[in-house]
């Protein structure tokens, strides 16, 4: 008997897969405009076990995990500058060669940690049809709206919106890195498709029925899960930052548009903190595998600090 702690229900569960010794699994994937930091990829160790684990009790697994190479914005209420095209100007590159270039050194992170590779790595760039036919059936159903920057959607209209986190919504954005974009009905609300904008053309855009644009970030998910997976899946796991937002607006939109739970058991990962700080990019101070490796350490002996914790509680790193 397994049993794993569901974000969703804040409580153990017996688990028990939909279909009979079969485990559908997704995992967030890095979005691939950096290196990974060891805070991140702390994340990747508990997705492994996790797999190993149910493979150990003779289940069979797949496994699909998300590359986010388009539409994550620097701010979570949709405002601010693309991550892939900020890293292509800061780099002088491409953002599709900022996307494979940190995207081959994601997985040279994972083989040096021992970490399996999913079965199925799903692009972003490579699923923009499945997630405008997402985005089609939520306006067709009522649950979209237009303002200027981008057809968004309202969360008004989900009436247990904010669930995953327990929280009502007025709080769900506290604590975000949140800029209110002009004309949104509600704080939480959340952009489906963004306009490129008119003074300055991107490098990552698509022709769409509302015009030419991008995806946002949490719609990918649903689009890409649902495609290799379907819905309900089994287990949908992450980092728990992506709690109050991200997972959050993917629940909201399967609900909308499939009327169906997007996942039965959330479980998510705590953070590795740097001398009892969050370990973050947008924090400059993180610690890359290779830093480590530098310092004379295997990477081995970082997979070994991970698994002395439980997932869901803190650790603390220190040289």
């Amino acid at each position: 008997m397994i049993k794993l702690y569901n974000t969703l229900s804040k409580k153990k569960q017996v688990f028990r897969p939909l279909k009979d010794k079969e485990v559908r699994f997704y995992s967030c994937g890095p979005t691939v405009y950096n290196y990974a930091h060891i805070g991140n990829l702390r994340t990747y160790i508990f997705n492994d076990i996790l797999k190993r684990v149910l493979r150990y009790n003779g289940l069979k697994v797949k496994h699909v995990m998300n590359l986010t190479d388009v539409g994550h914005l620097t701010s979570d209420a949709d405002t601010g500058e693309d991550k892939l095209e900020k890293a292509a100007e800061r780099e002088q590159k491409t953002a599709w060669q900022i996307a494979e270039f940190y995207t081959e050194s994601f997985k040279k992170d994972l083989k040096k940690l021992n970490i399996e590779e999913p079965d199925i790595w799903a692009k972003a760039t490579d699923h923009i049809e499945e997630q405008i036919k997402v985005i089609k059936i939520l306006e067709r159903k009522g649950f979209t709206y237009r303002i200027e920057d981008g057809i968004y959607f309202d969360s008004s209209k989900i009436k247990d919106y904010g669930k995953l986190e327990g929280k009502k919504k007025k709080n769900i954005m506290a604590g975000a890195r949140v800029e209110m974009a002009e004309g949104k009905k509600n704080p939480q609300d959340f952009a489906l498709w963004k306009f490129s904008p008119k003074d300055k053309k991107r490098q990552m855009e698509w022709n769409s029925p509302w015009g030419i644009g991008f995806p946002g970030w949490h719609t990918e998910c649903v689009a890409m899960s649902k495609k290799h997976l379907g819905v309900p899946f089994d287990i949908h796991t992450g980092g728990i930052d992506h709690i109050a937002v991200h997972h959050t607006n993917e629940i909201a939109q399967t609900e909308a548009a499939f009327e169906k739970d997007l996942a039965m058991l959330w479980l998510h990962g705590e953070f590795l903190d740097l001398k009892k700080e969050k370990m973050a990019k947008s924090e400059g101070n993180v610690i890359l595998l290779g830093d480590i490796i530098r310092k004379g350490f295997d990477p081995l002996s970082f997979r070994y600090l991970c698994l002395t914790a439980h997932y869901r509680s803190k650790l603390t790193f220190s040289w």
